[in-house]
């Protein structure tokens, strides 16, 4: 980066030191270079205290709903524009409605501070005259009042597959307590929709945290799944399903017989709370005649057995084709039927198809895995002639100091993985797992995170990561291995099993991303002020490959973002890490990943 003139050091200079520091960080480690002004959207308000009826949504003036707000954006052709709502508790059902190209954002003004709370479906997408697309719903804190609910948290209709319901994006939002079946439900031909950076917990009754049925192009990443039914004064009855299924139950009453195209990569699993049947990931549950979900990617996953609660196997499929596990990282006593997985055919007219599992690790250290309700250790449950071309290939198995189980009643075992890893995964032990629980009051979450994405990271860092030693460095099939481990991190041409990669970072990276920016300043004072010497030494390093990180602006830009940062609230206002839409990973996701995540062939 050139010298800048000296106009531009003087403007800097003015600054608090601190001030300034946070700015340069902020611009040089997140905003690419800017080449012009852009032209200032539109933004509009929704208040408690607001009126449909005459309010006009301006500050002064809001409207009192969501559904309001976007139908006047919808009529009015306002397409970009960004819809704040303000702090409060919204009792009725918000609607999202209208169809954006360019797309359009409806956020909470702070993040977390707008509730959604009702007991009927507080929020919804249907078929309407106006249709419901390019809508990204983030920074909510949604849930059920209580007991007497209607079904249903969020729910996505597609209406049939032929009613414009797409393109819908769920962000950053905190999604709990159904008192009456999903916390979300994604059904009936929707298409194209992303749920990413979410918090989800504690669903009802033998219901998942997101039910996906019939549906095509779906994306699910980056969130935390938990259970937590006595933090919310309610019983646990060990009778919810899987945190999230993907599946077909309606055959051809909308446009697709089978879910496709979906992808569950970088998430959070812990703290299972569900009845012996479930997993954290199942494909297909209702014994249907035909496949019920075909080309689904699970990757990058962190999943934790942190609780005594027994499952069914980690995952599960039941009536799916096209199906690749690969690089997630399952960790901990996990008492269940199978620890692995569980393979099974429950209609005798369809078996499953093409179930891949690469570079994977199962890593129970307390040497029992598989056990529950004094059984011995299982591995896989894997009945004979349910599955038909299937492959295990280059895992890593860790049992403690116990042998890894293996049954020949089964069809699959550790054994039939041609080069299997039998050794130490060299992962944290889980202890005094905090669970990551919303707390209205502070605004903040339980492991004292303040954003999903700082709790998300938590996690991650604390019981993902391995040690170096670790047997699964370097050791993943590159053509079978995603490019980014799950917190976003660049896997390289050496790649580590399992969801983490275990890097050499600068100093002060403390989010791990790669480089020392002004998230990291953020981070580090709000968690450990006395590392912040280590962050301003080492500013501006970065672990990326060349060519990889975002360029830095020219004193110019940097001068004209500088000048306006006041205005645009740039170095106060606190706005969720979302890793797929800011700077850190802008450059890299939009180079390389593909809208419709596609499995086939890998």
């Amino acid at each position: 980066m050139t010298k800048a003139p000296t106009a531009s050091r003087g403007l800097l200079a003015c600054l608090p030191t601190v001030r300034r520091l946070v700015a340069l960080a902020i611009v040089c480690g997140c905003v690419a270079a800017i080449g012009g002004a852009p032209a200032a959207a539109q933004t509009f308000y929704v208040a408690t205290d607001g009126n449909d009826l005459t309010g006009d949504g301006t500050a002064a003036n809001p409207w009192g709903s969501i559904e309001r707000g976007l139908a006047h954006l919808h009529d009015q052709g306002l397409d970009g524009s960004t819809l704040l709502v303000r702090p409060g508790t919204y009792a009725q059902r918000q609607r999202l409605i209208g169809t954006f190209t360019q797309g359009v954002e409806v956020r909470s003004e702070t993040p977390y501070a707008a509730r959604l709370h009702s007991n009927d479906r507080p929020v919804v997408a249907y078929a309407n005259p106006r249709g419901a697309s390019g809508i990204t719903l983030e920074g909510f804190d949604i849930a059920h009042v209580g007991s007497g609910a209607s079904p249903l948290v969020v729910h996505i209709d597609g209406g049939g597959g032929n009613a414009g319901i797409e393109k819908l994006t769920l962000r950053d939002n905190v999604i709990h307590d159904s008192y009456d079946n999903d916390l979300l439900k994604i059904n009936n031909g929707a298409v194209d929709v992303v749920v990413e950076n979410n918090i989800f917990y504690n669903q009802t009754g033998s219901d998942e945290h997101i039910d996906v049925n019939s549906v095509e192009n779906l994306t699910i990443r980056d969130n935390i799944f938990f259970n937590d039914f006595a933090g919310s004064g309610r019983s646990n009855a060990n009778n919810t399903s899987s945190y999230i299924v993907v599946k077909d139950s309606n055959a051809d009453d909308d446009a697709f017989v089978g879910a496709a195209h979906v992808s569950v990569q970088r998430n959070v699993f812990l703290n299972w709370e569900g009845n012996t049947g479930a997993s954290f990931v199942l494909v297909g549950e209702d014994a249907m005649p035909y496949i019920e979900a075909r080309d689904v990617l699970v990757e990058n996953n962190l999943m934790l057995g942190n609780s005594e609660n027994v499952m069914r196997a980690a995952f599960g499929v039941k009536s799916g084709a096209q199906i690749v596990f690969r690089n997630n990282t399952v960790s901990g006593d996990l008492p269940s039927l199978a620890y692995a997985f569980r393979l099974l055919a429950e209609n005798p007219l369809v078996t499953n198809d093409q179930i891949k599992f690469y570079n994977n690790i199962w890593s129970d250290p307390t040497g029992t895995m598989g056990a529950s309700f004094g059984s011995g250790n299982d591995f896989s449950d894997t009945p004979a002639g349910d599955t038909t071309n299937w492959t295990l290939l280059n895992n890593l198995y860790d049992n403690g100091k116990a042998p890894i189980p293996s049954d020949p009643s089964e069809m699959i075992n550790y054994t039939d993985d041609a080069a299997r890893i039998v050794s130490d995964s060299g992962l944290p032990l889980l202890h005094s797992v905090v669970l990551p629980r919303f707390n209205q009051a502070n605004a903040t979450f339980a492991d004292g995170s303040t954003s999903i994405r700082e709790a998300f990271v938590r996690l991650v860092r604390q019981y993902g990561v391995p040690d170096p030693n670790s047997a699964g460095v370097d050791r993943a099939l590159p053509a079978h291995s995603p490019t980014d481990d799950i917190l976003g991190n660049p896997r390289g041409s050496l790649p580590d099993l399992g969801a983490a990669e275990q890097r050499a970072l600068p100093v002060g990276d403390w989010d791990e991303d790669g480089d020392v920016d002004g998230r990291d300043f953020l981070g580090i004072q709000r968690t450990n002020p006395g590392n912040l010497a280590g962050w301003q030494d080492h500013f501006g390093q970065h672990a990326l490959a060349p060519g990889s990180g975002l360029p830095t602006p020219e004193p110019a830009s940097l001068l004209l973002l500088l000048s306006t940062a006041g205005s645009i609230g740039l170095l106060t206002r606190r706005r969720p890490q979302n890793p797929d839409s800011i700077g850190f990973r802008l450059a890299r996701e939009s180079a390389r990943t593909p809208t419709s995540p596609t499995c086939v062939g890998l």
